[in-house]
């Protein structure tokens, strides 16, 4: 019998069906040559390629071409999803801010007493920076471009806004016992928290340089994060 023998992982796909080779377009080649589509696969590997690309390079040095091979589709694919280049941007840029803010609704900071509850954010907030510089390079672009791409979005305040929410809860509770100061603005507080880590990252090349220290090195992260949650949780106590 001639041709190429497939395994049994290759052959099946879970469902019953004979599954194929990957195309450039997002979906598997089947027996007879039809393509079975998995379109939300397909935008997510292009959402992947994308952050990497906009991230390493800004809005203006990224390449479509790169993305798309990366994302292993054809531009047309590309420009399918997401219409144009700018407009991929705001998708990565809103998946940025998702992924934050899930991560953050995932601490239940409601269920935990006010100043361990303002402790776990501060944290989580310094080390999702430690974890995913990538963030801290894509805000730096779209400010580059005065927020022109974001501003078009019709679900950033919806996306954000919890955080804001979650913060004034926590800052009731800790005035309610006795532990925070009152007259604190949860939203002048969020800014406070996430530039303060935000500062560090953004300019952690030049600071190591000038100061001649490490900044990204894990005793130094250590002591920042240490610092940063010792000074918001000192401003707000009374």
């Amino acid at each position: 019998m001639h041709g190429t023998r497939r395994t049994a992982k290759e052959a099946a796909n879970g469902t019953g069906r004979v599954a194929g080779r990957a195309d450039r377009n997002g979906g598997r080649a089947g027996r007879k040559g039809g393509r079975v589509r998995h379109p939300e696969r397909t935008r997510e590997r292009i959402l992947e390629a994308a952050t990497a690309e906009f991230s390493a390079h800004g809005l203006g040095g990224a390449r479509v071409d790169s993305i798309a091979r990366a994302a292993r589709v054809n531009k047309r694919m590309l420009y399918h999803y997401f219409g144009n280049k700018e407009d991929l941007f705001l998708a990565v840029l809103e998946r940025a801010y998702e992924n934050i803010r899930r991560q953050e609704s995932a601490l239940a900071l409601d269920d935990l007493a006010p100043v361990e509850a303002m402790r776990r954010l501060v944290r989580f907030t310094f080390d999702y920076f430690v974890g995913n510089q990538y963030f801290v390079a894509l805000l730096n672009s779209e400010n580059l471009h005065k927020a022109r791409h974001i501003r078009r979005s019709p679900r950033a305040t919806s996306i954000n806004r919890p955080i804001v929410g979650a913060l004034g809860r926590i800052l009731r509770r800790g005035r309610k016992v006795g532990v925070f100061r009152g007259s604190v603005d949860p939203l002048q507080l969020y800014i406070s928290i996430a530039g303060i880590a935000y500062f560090y990252f953004s300019n952690i090349h030049t600071l190591s340089t000038i100061f001649a220290r490490d900044l990204n090195s894990a005793p130094a992260l250590a002591e920042r994060r240490k610092h940063v949650t010792e000074v918001i949780l000192g401003y707000l106590r009374r």
